[in-house]
């Protein structure tokens, strides 16, 4: 009779791990010179903290009095300046008795970043959810209508202007670097050459001179009284730059993307912008999402600049809030840590949800 077969159960796969203590001697402790600078770097380290913490914590002033903040120079910080100044800081010059205004409007901006961020809004309908949210933001924030008092738009500013420009910016400059990006891999020339020189001749110059230009010069071009208003040239300035670097980012993973796609696409009768949006947008902008992201990032950060212009952002509001005030202006650090901590949630945030999709695009792709 036949021997009956029976399969060997697969083995576990092996996992090598190790101690804490084994982990620390093999990275931090293998040899003479790794052990020094090792012990060298957390000595510095260890000091660090303790000064930080003594001067952040321990001697640090955080009422809202400017003499015991003088009295605490040098030893300690003053964490008074934030409770003193924060509500000029995040909101700017806005008119005091009406900020609750920009309060609302800046959570009516990010309600749709927020569900844009949720694949449940990914819907034909999340665009009405972008157009309400950003119609409630430029109503309360301008007023005029419904009773509000109306607000003319060089004395917004604080974060709820900072978001302004950085979400519009990101959401007019996406659509624009794709059309840029396709037209740059296109077969006529005319097309391609415009593009070409869109790109390289935004990128050879820095915002700051772009901004100048859309603030400055552009209405030295139009008629007396037809200049549209600054925070719509400064928005148009940041958006066409934006869109310039992140067209170069598209293209590279465009070319990720081999023709064999395209001719398949081709083969089954899908149009040119059928086969664009459904098999090769996708994939090139799934293998550039980092790149995307890090564009995002800096755009976000790019807004400070806008200060040039007289428009006073999260950072320009700083320097208006402790430049005017000689009591609280020797604590400028303590403030711009401030906003420091603002920035970097909004970054990391943005960092943490790249790496999300990213995982989310990898177990779709497999």
């Amino acid at each position: 009779m036949p021997e009956t077969f029976h399969p060997i159960p697969p083995m576990p796969t092996p996992v090598h791990s190790i101690g804490a203590m084994a982990s620390l001697r093999q990275n931090l402790f293998s040899s003479v010179p790794n052990t020094v600078l090792s012990l060298l770097l957390m000595a510095l380290f260890a000091w660090l903290v303790a000064k930080g913490f003594n001067w952040g914590i321990v001697n640090a002033v955080f009422a809202p009095d400017a003499d015991r903040c003088q009295a605490a120079r040098g030893l300690g910080a003053c964490w008074g300046v934030i409770n003193e100044k924060a509500r000029f800081i995040l909101l700017g010059r806005y008119p005091q008795t009406e900020q609750w205004r920009p309060v609302l409007a800046t959570f009516a901006l990010l309600a749709p970043v927020l569900a844009s961020c949720s694949t449940r809004f990914w819907k034909p309908s999340l665009a009405l959810i972008w157009a309400a949210g950003l119609a409630l933001f430029f109503v309360l924030m301008g007023g005029g209508v419904a009773g509000l008092e109306k607000v003319p738009t060089d004395v917004w500013g604080g974060l709820p202007l900072t978001l302004m420009l950085s979400v519009i910016s990101m959401v007019l400059a996406f659509p624009i670097a794709v059309l840029v990006a396709l037209g740059r891999r296109s077969d006529m020339p005319a097309i391609r050459s415009l593009c070409v020189v869109y790109v390289e001749l935004v990128r050879g110059v820095p915002l700051i001179s772009v901004l100048f230009m859309a603030s400055f010069m552009l209405p030295l071009f139009l008629p007396v009284g037809k200049s549209p208003d600054v925070l719509v040239r400064v928005i148009v300035g940041i958006t066409l730059f934006a869109a310039a670097y992140m067209a170069e980012i598209i293209r590279g993973g465009l070319q990720t993307v081999g023709r064999g796609q395209a001719e398949a696409a081709a083969s089954i009768g899908l149009s040119y912008w059928q086969a664009q949006r459904k098999i090769i947008l996708p994939q090139a902008l799934g293998a550039v999402v980092p790149s995307i992201v890090n564009n995002f990032i800096s755009l976000f950060k790019d807004t400070s600049l806008v200060t040039i212009v007289s428009l006073y952002e999260l950072t320009g509001a700083l320097s208006l809030a402790l430049g005017s005030d000689p009591n609280w202006r020797p604590f400028k650090i303590e403030a711009y840590l401030f906003i420091a901590a603002i920035y970097f949630a909004f970054c990391y945030a943005m960092s943490r949800y790249s790496l999300r999709l990213e995982k989310r695009l990898a177990r779709n792709g497999k």
